[in-house]
């Protein structure tokens, strides 16, 4: 090795061929790729090629001539020829023997599945691409990851659950790609008498049932012309009862939509008192509507009849927000009051929150009745107990009015409340402890909340500049689906007594119809008594 000539002949792609020449025959050959893989062949004594008379002779003088002037004179599979050896010991050297690691898949893994992403801001919006992978691409992704990488992938997560990231998680990504180590072990190991062509990951995971996936239509199956709408933040004007029925306010006039039979109902007509409609709400039971009116005066009438029976007289100006806790009834208002009407006693109001400084325009009680929650246009978020006039917490995190407010059914003392256009934040209350769990950035004003009944998925309806319709997961905030549609601000939000549809409307005075979320299940109640088996869930 020693004694030999060295010659090295360069190819396209960092390729080098290195032959050496002992008495005039090639005894050995080095072929390098890129200083990464070399491959040495020996030529033993029963196989010397002859080379032509004096080859060595003129490769030795031509090799002898350059030696001074070529940067590769010293090229070796022993000694770099990108470096040269210093005799100073603290210089380090650098050797083109590199082995790199059999067990990494990591050339693989980045050429067949790319680089791993960079992480997202935590304050900006989290995002899912609405139309999820396909499955079959997740399964063949999957069997590539198995049989190629070395993986044990049995199963598939489903796409609407997690992020693209999260479907499959794959070994971590080394580094160093050319560290020499070991070859490890592979757990699963295909039975010796197996038929299969794949591993038995792969094949437990093609032979695992799938689940269905659930679509979420891009466009409303029903739109209803809504002549006289008006385009205010501070209004609720939309609501659906318990019944089935629709009520909605129209300039001086409140419609019903039967949603069964599709039938149109004119309730009441305040256009002889010049008086515009401000709020509607549903009592619990469906019976009851409350009215809010420009004026101050709260409205209740009797939807069977078509009778108004009550009229509240309180506020001084107009009715923006109302909220039903069994039969007592709260009103929100422009005179930054909050006030509390039991229909049987009609004739002064049972309570009176003060707190707000400016309009109220949300008001939500919990599904247990315990708390109420209000927002207002001084960007104030109070939290009521049932049985109190004062406040138990004042939440000032958001930067602008707080109309949208929505309570979790799933989660007790679960809050969410949404910001108007300088904050277009959703955020997360506890609001046993009066702390914001969670905030996202929606990038639009948010105009409305409402959580589904079946899943921990909520809607959210926004204002400038998007107009658009968005659809969260809870607790991760990524966003399932976005619905677009209206060409003005999404004001307006209702959803269906079964959980299922929701209906938006907008100062584009129309209605929308959206298929959102799954049907939630109904319990029953057993026939008898004894029949203790069907009271578990």
């Amino acid at each position: 090795w020693q004694h030999g000539l060295w010659r090295r002949y360069k190819y396209p792609k960092a390729v080098h061929i290195y032959t050496v020449v002992l008495l005039k025959k090639i005894v050995c050959c080095c072929i390098s790729f890129g200083k990464s893989h070399i491959f040495c062949f020996k030529f033993h004594h029963t196989s010397i090629i002859n080379m032509e008379p004096g080859f060595a002779d003129r490769l030795k003088a031509t090799m002898q001539k350059n030696y001074d002037s070529s940067p590769l004179h010293q090229t070796s599979p022993f000694s770099s020829p990108l470096h040269t050896p210093s005799s100073t010991s603290s210089q380090k050297l650098y050797y083109d023997r590199y082995i790199p690691s059999r067990a990494s898949p990591s050339l693989v893994r980045k050429s067949l599945f790319g680089s791993a992403k960079k992480k997202m801001d935590s304050n900006k919006l989290k995002e899912v691409n609405s139309d999820p992978p396909k499955p079959e691409t997740l399964a063949f992704e999957t069997a590539l990851r198995n049989e190629l990488l070395g993986e044990s992938i049995s199963e598939i997560s489903d796409p609407q659950m997690c992020s693209n990231n999260e479907m499959l998680k794959p070994s971590p990504l080394r580094e160093n790609m050319f560290k020499y180590m070991s070859p490890c072990k592979v757990k699963d190991v295909t039975a010796p008498y197996s038929i299969s062509p794949v591993s038995k990951s792969t094949s437990r995971m093609l032979l695992s049932p799938r689940r269905a996936t659930r679509k979420i239509p891009k466009t409303p199956f029903k739109v209803l012309d809504a002549p006289d709408l008006q385009d205010d933040y501070y209004l609720n004007l939309l609501d659906w009862s318990s019944q089935n029925i629709l009520a909605v306010g129209l300039g001086t006039a409140v419609y019903l939509w039967n949603a069964s039979t599709c039938q149109v109902s004119k309730l009441c007509d305040l256009d002889e008192e010049r008086n515009a409609i401000t709020s509607v709400s549903w009592s619990e039971k469906g019976q009851y509507l409350a009215v809010g009116t420009h004026v101050g005066y709260v409205h209740l009438w009797d939807a069977a009849s078509v009778k108004r029976t009550t009229v509240f007289n309180g506020h001084s100006a107009r009715v923006g927000s109302l909220a039903w806790c069994n039969d007592v009834v709260c009103s929100g208002s422009r005179d930054n009051t909050i006030l509390q009407w039991d229909f049987r006693l009609p004739a002064f109001p049972t309570k009176r929150l003060l707190g707000h400084v400016q309009e109220v325009c949300g008001l939500k009680w919990s599904p247990n009745n315990q708390h109420l929650a209000s927002g207002g246009n001084d960007n104030k978020l109070f939290i009521w107990s049932h049985d109190s006039s004062s406040p138990l917490h004042c939440l000032s995190e958001h930067k602008a009015a707080v109309k949208a407010l929505a309570w979790s059914p799933h989660q007790h003392g679960l809050l969410t409340s949404g910001g108007g256009t300088a904050d277009r934040t959703v955020r997360f209350w506890n609001v046993l402890t009066g702390q914001c769990l969670q905030s996202v950035d929606t990038g639009s004003q948010v105009c409305n909340l409402a959580w589904s009944q079946s899943s921990t998925e909520l809607v959210s309806t926004h204002g400038y500049s998007q107009n658009q319709i968005n659809i969260w997961r809870y607790p991760s905030l990524l966003q399932v689906a976005k619905l677009t549609g209206h060409t003005t601000r999404v004001l307006y939000l209702a959803m269906s007594p079964d959980g299922q549809t929701i209906v938006t409307g907008a100062g584009d005075e129309t209605l929308r119809f959206w298929n959102v979320f799954a049907k939630s299940k109904s319990f029953k109640k057993p026939s008898s008594p004894l029949d203790m088996v069907s009271y578990v869930r």
